[in-house]
């Protein structure tokens, strides 16, 4: 696997590479990230993987700090996983200056997690357009975890007209429903096995729908209020339209069930289309 940190080597070492596939992250990589590099391949000649905590991105009082930076154990996972390119940009390779032109999403980032958290699909989108104009590729692999994220990409992508196809990758979980997240190793051993409790949550509010129920409010309460009794500390359980986030109305287009909550002092998030 070669590695990269400067723009114009990574350029010249993906001149006539094929059809090029790219997996962004954040590193502290697990199975979830590898499973995306494993669909990368299957997209394309070339695997382009980039390992960036981007700053931007995170608010004044959140982890960037303490953010886990786990590179050698990223750099093995990926060449097991037969990544072809790492770029992983130092701060002042990918901002050699304050980055003062950002991309602004419309209203959809400051609706969910956007509420939540001010600025952070600006940086994401920011950091994003960026990389792809350093690698280039033809398509891009996306988690679906992020789901709100995944979409400000695709939208981006489309109105922009950048030629990358944005491939969706289903979320990988744990044998008892926990989403893989970089985050999982903030748990304590008790929060971990009341983690989850969010996932059966979900199921549960999924089935009630499949089942008639319309009553989206009444589900999205009773289920924040069971979070709570078990501790959590929620920020949002919303049932929308998986094309824009609107609030659904009824069982006339696909829906979404998207969550954030805090147990302990992590945040964590899921979803489950229905």
């Amino acid at each position: 696997m070669l590695i990269h940190s400067a723009i114009p080597d990574l350029r010249a070492a993906l001149k006539a590479r094929g059809r090029i596939v790219f997996v962004p992250t954040m590193g502290n990589l697990h199975a979830g990230h590898i499973s995306l590099m494993e669909q990368a391949r299957a997209h394309g000649d070339t695997v382009v993987a980039s390992i960036f905590v981007n700053r931007l991105q995170f608010g004044p009082n959140e982890d960037f700090d303490k953010y886990p930076r786990t590179f050698q154990a990223d750099c093995d996972k990926l060449v097991a996983a037969g990544v072809d390119v790492l770029f992983a940009p130092t701060e002042t390779d990918l901002y050699p200056e304050p980055q003062e032109y950002v991309i602004e999403p419309p209203g959809i980032q400051n609706i969910l997690d956007g509420e939540f958290r001010p600025g952070h699909f600006r940086g994401v989108a920011t950091v994003v357009t960026k990389l792809f104009n350093c690698v280039q590729p033809d398509a891009a692999v996306f988690g679906k975890k992020d789901y709100q994220q995944l979409m400000v990409i695709r939208n981006m992508t489309r109105q922009l007209a950048l030629p990358i196809e944005i491939i969706g990758g289903e979320t990988v979980r744990a044998d008892d429903g926990l989403a893989l997240s970089s985050r999982n190793g903030y748990l304590s051993d008790a929060e971990r096995a009341e983690a989850p409790r969010l996932f059966r949550l979900l199921q549960e509010m999924r089935q009630a729908v499949l089942k008639g129920n319309t009553d989206f409010r009444g589900l999205e309460k009773a289920a924040v209020e069971a979070l709570t009794v078990a501790g959590w500390k929620t920020d949002y359980i919303a049932i929308r339209e998986q094309a824009n986030l609107a609030e659904a109305t009824g069982r006339d287009t696909p829906l979404v069930i998207l969550a954030a909550s805090r147990l302990g002092k992590t945040r964590l998030i899921d979803n489950l289309e229905i």
